[in-house]
């Protein structure tokens, strides 16, 4: 029988990283000082993501969707993506401000990469009280004048910052240019890509002493110019419900804070579930011979085949809930 399924963690240093994996969520695996990501679920062509728990542990996500097929990502979306997991999810800790970027769409990223695009969300774990992310413009901009802001280096003062706190919610379909600041922890959800074009980098240096790569010439067709009136996802946050946080044709994501049990019944999705623990900790009752664990910090993956869950909060919990719409 099939079960809820964790994952090793896929750690990736970075210039901008820091050591909140270790501090804030506890982990003893992630004790870096500049760890920047950690890949959760992961497809990524050579960063495949191994399971870690049950009689599956040692196997890659791709073997197991290659065995169970639909059993594991349901029949809709095996039909879509074959053996090749859609969504890649992570954390970010973010010890200083990351690269100012920008994300091709599908029809771009298979044009110029054969791969797909990249439409992501934040979700705001912690944050420093001066934490903020950069998204968007701060009025509508273009081409011109974006090309003449780098030339003179005055990006910043075209782009939309704001300070944020956690639980904050962000949506970035592609084309939306965006920064995360330093001193946040946040939750990602994305498409599986791996494509990013950095267009602004603070004048840094990488660890060569020169500086980083910047990919100015795909990426000014491929951004969004028109300023947003909010770039923030406004939600409620009702204990004992399911909260949507953003639906679009790539992920759904819903936030779950309960203090009692909830039962979830997935029958009529044909997709797989993935819950991210966002606060405290609680227990995933499948109908099987044992209960799995979910924490702060942890990852699992919920197959298709499991159509119904019973999720049991220590006190009091909050996850994130994601599967294919």
């Amino acid at each position: 029988m099939l079960y809820p399924l964790k994952f090793k963690h896929i750690y990736k240093d970075k210039i901008w990283g820091g050591n909140r994996f270790s501090e804030i969520l506890g982990r003893k695996d992630g004790n870096s000082s500049s760890c920047g990501e950690s890949w959760e679920i992961s497809a990524v062509q050579d960063n495949v993501s191994v399971v870690s728990n049950g009689f599956l542990k040692g196997n890659d996500l791709q073997e197991v969707i290659e065995v169970y097929m639909d059993e594991i990502v349901g029949q809709k979306v095996y039909e879509k993506f074959g053996i090749e997991f859609p969504l890649l999810i992570k954390f970010l800790d973010s010890n200083d401000a990351l690269s100012v970027q920008v994300h091709p769409n599908d029809e771009v990223a298979k044009e110029r990469h054969k791969a797909y695009g990249k439409t992501e969300m934040w979700y705001v774990m912690d944050a420093a009280p001066d934490g903020n992310l950069i998204v968007g413009f701060e009025h509508d901009s273009s081409k011109k004048e974006f090309a003449e802001a780098i030339e003179n280096k005055t990006v910043p003062q075209l782009l939309h910052s704001e300070i944020v706190k956690k639980g904050d919610v962000f949506f970035l379909p592609a084309g939306r240019v965006h920064a995360i600041g330093k001193g946040l922890l946040i939750a990602e959800i994305q498409q599986t890509s791996d494509i990013t074009y950095r267009i602004y980098d603070w004048d840094r240096v990488g660890a060569d002493g020169n500086p980083r790569e910047l990919h100015l010439g795909l990426a000014m067709d491929v951004i969004d110019y028109m300023a947003q009136d909010d770039y923030k996802t406004r939600y409620t946050a009702q204990l004992n419900a399911t909260n949507e946080l953003v639906s679009c044709q790539y992920f759904q994501t819903n936030l779950l804070r309960f203090n009692q049990p909830v039962e979830k019944d997935f029958y009529s999705l044909d997709s797989f579930v993935i819950y991210m623990c966002m606060e405290g900790s609680a227990s995933i009752d499948f109908g099987g011979s044992y209960e799995e664990q979910i924490s702060k910090g942890e990852t699992v993956l919920i197959p298709a085949a499991l159509h119904s869950v019973k999720l049991t909060p220590r006190g009091e919990a909050s996850l994130l809930e994601v599967y294919i719409p």
